[in-house]
């Protein structure tokens, strides 16, 4: 009925990401590493088809290895099968640890510590961040958690109620190929191509749905509803990848600020397309709105996930 990923996701809330726990995107991190030296290359010497397989390993093996696990728990017994489906299920969220993450930008920005709040943006995303000024570190965080909604939230959830832990694994397994060889540099531009397309097309109705779902609930913190939607769509699709634009241009849309621009990855400057009009300066207060938006919106994935589950059932009884 969905019990479990109830359970799962209040434990999410709970606990968040327990560095005591094993966690299984860093076994596939081990696995994709493994696996990259023994591929890459030797395929034919293309690098397109050593990408491919590595793919296909990953992400199959992921689906694999979580079925054939909860397969046998639940035939020791049926209480140690629903214990590794929410323990398998709780893996694959990442909601309160995304806010904790973007809070700590925060603390450090409220107390004018900018050394801190730079090193602390740093872990949560790929730009250069060492000479970034205070709204470059707010913009930065903000499009983080804005991003993450749908690859930390909206993803996981989504196809957790489609195909349960296994398609859900599949799903992280995905996300973090995409994250370790979807760069578009000399030795991943090929290599990365079937990781990073992978995730475009796992990605394609998360993000949607995830956009419309932060535009809505921008309705329930008095922000602009309208504009949320407007800019997703106006303004979002201007990315090259067709799905990080959409929930960062819902926020934009939402907060009334205006996010993208320059930034550095590796001393190279990238210039990404505007979302939203500059109606409100950043200041920190956005960081906070942005993971307000970001908890909602797992939470109407979660019961929009739940009623249709029952929906379904419902109509095959």
């Amino acid at each position: 009925m969905g019990l479990e990923y109830v359970i799962a996701y209040i434990l999410d809330l709970t606990l968040g990401d327990p560095k005591w726990l094993g966690h299984p995107v860093v076994w596939m991190g081990k696995a994709v590493s493994f696996l990259e030296r023994k591929v890459y290359g030797k395929e034919l010497n293309h690098k397109k088809i050593a990408g491919i397989v590595l793919t296909v390993i990953v992400v199959g093996g992921s689906f694999l290895i979580a079925w054939v696990v909860i397969k046998m728990a639940y035939k020791l017994h049926p209480a140690l099968g629903l214990i590794v489906t929410i323990w398998g299920a709780f893996t694959t969220l990442s909601i309160r640890g995304l806010a904790q993450r973007g809070e700590g930008v925060y603390l450090a920005l409220k107390d004018n510590d900018l050394r801190i709040a730079r090193e602390r943006l740093s872990e949560i995303v790929g730009r250069d961040t060492k000479n970034l000024r205070r709204k470059g570190i707010i913009r930065g965080v903000v499009e983080s958690v804005a991003e993450n909604t749908i690859d930390g939230v909206v993803a996981p959830l989504f196809y957790l109620f489609l195909g349960g832990v296994p398609l859900a694994f599949a799903y992280k397994a995905i996300n973090t190929l995409d994250s370790m060889v979807g760069y578009q540099n000399k030795r991943y531009k090929d290599f990365g191509w079937a990781g990073a397309k992978t995730d475009d097309i796992a990605n394609y109705l998360p993000a949607r749905l995830g956009g419309a779902l932060i535009s809505l609930g921008a309705f329930f913190f008095k922000k602009d509803v309208k504009s949320a939607f407007r800019v997703m769509f106006r303004d979002g699709r201007r990315y090259k990848s067709p799905n990080a634009g959409l929930p960062q241009g819902a926020v934009a849309g939402a907060l009334g600020i205006r996010l993208g621009g320059v930034n550095y990855y590796r001393g190279k400057k990238t210039i990404k397309p505007y979302l939203g009009s500059p109606k409100r300066e950043l200041s920190p207060i956005h960081i906070k709105e942005s993971i307000n938006l970001m908890y909602l919106t797992s939470f109407l994935t979660l019961i929009l996930g739940l009623l249709i589950r029952w929906s379904v059932i419902s109509i095959i009884r």
